[in-house]
Parts: C-alpha cells; sequence; structure tokens
C-alpha cells in the first residue's frame, strides 16, 4: 500500500448543475491570480517597483512605440479603472519611469511615453515574473498542458 494520494476520476461527479464548471473555472483563476501576484508583489518591492501591475503598464506603453498610448487606450487593454491606472500612472511618472504628454484638443487627455528608465526597469520585473510564475505553475502543469491550458484562456480573452 501506498502513502501517495490517489486523484479521484472525476473530482466534480458531484456536481448537481453541469453550468457549475464555469464557476469552478473562475474561483480557480482568482485563487491562482491572489496567490502568484501576492508573491511577485513581494519579490518586486525588493526592486522598489510598488505595485506588479507596473510592469503591465509599461509594456503596453513600450508597444504603443515613441508616438506613445493614450490613457484611454491603455485603460482599455489592462481592463483597468481610471481611477487606479491614474495613481499607478501618476507614481511611474514621479519615478522617471514614463514621460506624460498632455494631447491636443478639449479635455485633460494625456498621451503616455515610455522613457529610457521605465525601459531598463521593466528589464528587471520580468525575471522576477517569469521565475515565479515558472515555480508555481511548473511543478503543477506539464509545457503541453500549459500550452493547452493558454488556448483555451486566449479562448475566453483574447
Amino acid at each position: 500500500m501506498t502513502d501517495t494520494p490517489v486523484a479521484a476520476a472525476n473530482p466534480f461527479a458531484e456536481d448537481d448543475d453541469p453550468t457549475i464548471g464555469y464557476n469552478r473555472v473562475w474561483i480557480n483563476l482568482l485563487r491562482i491570480q491572489r496567490s502568484t501576484m501576492a508573491r511577485i508583489a513581494r519579490e518586486l518591492k525588493g526592486f522598489g517597483i510598488g505595485d506588479p501591475i507596473w510592469h503591465e503598464i509599461l509594456i503596453q506603453i513600450d508597444r504603443a512605440g515613441v508616438s506613445g498610448i493614450a490613457m484611454a487606450e491603455l485603460e482599455q487593454r489592462l481592463y483597468t479603472p481610471q481611477y487606479a491606472l491614474s495613481r499607478h500612472v501618476s507614481r511611474l511618472v514621479d519615478a522617471g519611469y514614463v514621460r506624460s504628454v498632455p494631447m491636443p484638443g478639449p479635455g485633460r487627455g494625456k498621451k503616455l511615453v515610455l522613457t529610457e528608465r521605465g525601459r531598463e526597469k521593466n528589464k528587471v520585473m520580468w525575471p522576477v515574473y517569469a521565475r515565479v510564475i515558472q515555480e508555481e505553475l511548473g511543478p503543477r502543469l506539464s509545457t503541453d498542458e500549459a500550452y493547452d491550458l493558454a488556448r483555451y484562456l486566449i479562448r475566453i480573452y483574447p
């Protein structure tokens, strides 16, 4: 007899409602995000990074190129509320990672442009993300399973 736990053939066999599977996906995605992002945030603090979303913000601004990206477009790409994004962008500007340029026309629109300092800081962040993600998911999924899961998730949010 072995002490190794045996996985149930179907861990969801007792679900009364077949649509509960969608809830299970959502709940597990949230758990993965919370646990992994908390660890990433702790490790990034050692590099002077205020919040893990800074990496996502800097990536999107960098992808926009030298012309920058409008704040409104950045909100849409990151699915982040304006008030939260403004707070993070303000800190990135204060740190010298991003330059904010007023847009012509009515209103208070602005474009964001990545500075060289921001580009260098972003290069420091990705290895932390990559290592933590690999340590968290690597033991749980094979490479093929990771790609399969990624394909499913891309179908949900491309």
